[in-house]
């Protein structure tokens, strides 16, 4: 049953190597298995993992993929921002912006990137007091 299965998420790719790179050097992530130059799996110390694959359609959804819950949403974007990953701010109902980081009442807090291959990508911090 799905319910109790787990789930994988597959991030799309136009360029395999440069993809690689970014995860690397902006993200701080290595693969764990390479499968033939076609497709990246990488695993988050929380246990989360992912595949990075090469498709010509990379980059085309309107849309945030994935989305990394972090503990501490301001230090998660100052280390980012200092390795180069420029951050979005988009017009949204009910939003409240304090520099890259938007706050939603009772979900938390979450700044938006996109990766190499155009892909827009999310850190959040949840909202403690709603937990």
């Amino acid at each position: 049953m799905l319910t109790t299965s787990r789930v994988e998420a597959n991030i799309p790719a136009a360029d395999l190597g440069r993809a690689r790179a970014f995860y690397a050097d902006k993200l701080g992530l290595s693969p764990i298995r390479d499968m033939g130059g076609v497709n990246l799996v990488y695993e988050t110390e929380g246990g989360t993992r992912f595949n990075v694959y090469e498709t010509t359609f990379a980059g085309q959804a309107g849309h945030t993929i994935a989305q990394w819950h972090v503990d501490d949403i301001e230090a998660e974007v100052h280390d980012l921002k200092a390795k180069g990953v420029d951050f979005e701010v988009y017009d949204m109902p009910g939003v409240r912006w304090d520099g890259e980081i938007a706050s939603m009442e009772g979900l938390g807090r979450a700044a938006w990137f996109k990766d190499s291959e155009g892909n827009t990508m999310c850190v959040d911090q949840e909202d403690r007091a709603a937990g």
